[in-house]
This record gives C-alpha cells, structure tokens and sequence, in this order.
C-alpha cells in the first residue's frame, strides 16, 4: 500500500478543481470560467486498486487557490492555503494550461514550487486544445525551468491521461497506511460543499466586482430524511451589490436559490427547502475574521454553534 498527500498547484483557470472532481469522480469544488472561484484547501481521497506490478494506493489529493499576487487579506488568506498545502506534502502537481505562453505568473507559481522542494510532477493540462504538434516542443520548454520527476500530458476535462496519471501518482508515493475509510472521498462537511455550490451559482450569474465580492455562510442546516432545511446567507460590501444580487422583484436571487438547490439535491439526496439572504458587511475582504469565518468551514461551524447557543439562551 502506497498512500500521501498529493497538493494540486498553478495558477487560476489552469484546471485544478477540474482534474481533483475527476480523479475523484465526485463534484468535490466548484468550477466556472472565472479567476480565483477557489478560496480554500479542497481535499479529495481516491483509493486505487493493485493492478499487475502497480501498488494499491490511497492519493489524497489537495486542490488550491489559483497562485496569484495577493492585494486584500482575502487573497492573502487564499495564498496562505496554498503555502500550507504545500507543506509536508509528499508530491506536487504543477499544473499549466498549454495553451497559454509562459509569462510572470508562471514564474511566480514556480519560484513557490521550487522553495517547497517536493518532488513534483508537471501536468501540461487542455491538450485537447492545441495541435498535437505543439506538445512537444511545450514538453522541452517546461523541462529547462525545472527538474520535473513526471511529466503528464493531460485533459482534465476531457479525462485524457487520467489513468496514467494516477498510477504515476501512486507509484511516487510511500508505503503508507490508509488516512481514510474505503467510502470517504472528502474530509469537507456537507454544509460546507452547500455553501460554495450556492457561491458558484453567484459566481455564475453576476458579473465584474459582485462574485469576488461575495461570501456565503451557511447559518442554518437541518437535515432529514426527505427533506433538509437549509438558510444561507449572501454577504457583499455594498448596497449596490446586494441589489444585483437580488435582482428585479427578487428574480436574480430566486434563479441563484432554484440552481443552487437542484445541484445540492444531487449532493444531499433528498429534496431541500433552501433560503437565501443578502446582507451587508462593509469591507469584509479586509477584515481578518471575516475572511477566516468565509474561508474556513471549521470557523464557520464554531460560529454557527455559538449563534444557535446564544439563541437557546435567549429562548430560555
């Protein structure tokens, strides 16, 4: 048995909540077209089975902010994620979009893999996109900047070069025990995947400075076998930006909630009675808690707990 921590790092819209939802075979991160739509660590566990001369392993693999310049606490939180990930962590996955010449950014996100140290992998990922032969040459450019241990071509959506991928993965990993059960693909609460499908239907809906502007915090989650109960609350730092939000007469917001909903029913299983609300917090991508309280699912749980205590106290 082969088992590690495997972190998932470049820069934004490279591809990385793509490849972890397909390794994993589950929506584990939310995924649209725009930059930085991952603020956190997402974990994914893969167990893979011994075939021929290939160990039997158990990959957790680690997706991360997009790399990028921080210039609010918010960001700086974000890049914060991917420094910790990267620490200990037993491989890295430089992935980088092929499409895209090299630039600043790539530089950047390779300054961070080579202080890390880690014996790290490079995945030239939207190879479906490129003429096949423009691979190579791309394979020889990136091989100068760095001593790669594995060079992947891959399509993360289109699952080229997955397979080959994982067994790659596995066999550069230790002998290691299993970190979790057979059946656990995540270590991310329900109420937390909640939270961000309701975020990327804001990400997908609204546009310039609204989506990144824009927080979701989970206040209360009541589960049943037929039916969960759900409130969420949409933070933004404007009034203006709440009115985008909610829309004429509340139409945007009612199409936020209705594809929010289908997409957590698939998660959860059962139907869901979902509530939405739009509040104001001035500032908050500046504010040190409130990024910890957006950002962090165990933060947002503690204070979950202590407004639900402090409302038992009330009640009583």
């Amino acid at each position: 048995m082969h088992s590690g921590f495997v972190t998932i790092i470049g820069r934004p819209n490279a591809g990385k909540s793509t490849l972890l939802n397909s390794l994993v075979g589950e929506k584990l991160a939310i995924v649209t077209h725009k930059a930085q739509t991952t603020r956190n660590r997402i974990t994914g566990i893969v167990n893979v089975k011994r075939t021929g001369k290939h160990p039997a392993g158990q990959v957790v693999f680690v997706d991360t902010p997009g790399v990028h310049k921080p210039e609010d606490q918010l960001n700086k939180r974000m890049m914060q994620e991917v420094y910790d990930s990267i620490e200990g962590c037993d491989l890295i996955l430089l992935i980088v979009d092929v499409t895209q010449k090299f630039g600043t950014g790539d530089e950047f996100v390779l300054e961070i893999v080579k202080r890390a140290k880690s014996k790290t992998f490079l995945l030239l990922n939207k190879i479906d996109l490129i003429e096949k032969t423009k691979l190579l040459p791309a394979i020889e450019d990136w091989s100068k900047r760095l001593d790669f241990a594995h060079i992947v071509p891959i399509s993360a959506e289109k699952e080229i070069g997955k397979e080959e991928l994982l067994t790659a993965v596995v066999n550069a990993l230790p002998e290691g025990p299993k970190y979790f059960p057979e059946d656990q693909i995540t270590d991310q609460p329900e109420r937390f995947i909640v939270a961000e499908l309701i975020r990327e239907q804001i990400l997908i809906n609204t546009a310039q400075e609204v989506p990144y502007a824009s927080g979701v915090i989970i206040e209360r989650f009541e589960e049943g076998k037929k039916l969960s109960k759900i409130s969420a609350a949409i933070f933004v730092e404007r009034e203006g930006q709440k009115a985008i939000i909610i829309g004429k007469q509340g139409a945007m917001l009612k199409h936020i909630g209705t594809r929010a909903r289908q997409q957590i029913e698939r998660i959860l299983g059962v139907k869901v009675f979902l509530e939405l609300f739009v509040k104001v917090r001035e500032g908050w991508r500046d504010n040190v808690r409130a990024v910890d309280e957006a950002i962090d699912w165990r933060k947002q749980i503690e204070s979950l707990n202590t407004r639900l205590s402090d409302k038992d106290t009330q009640d009583k």
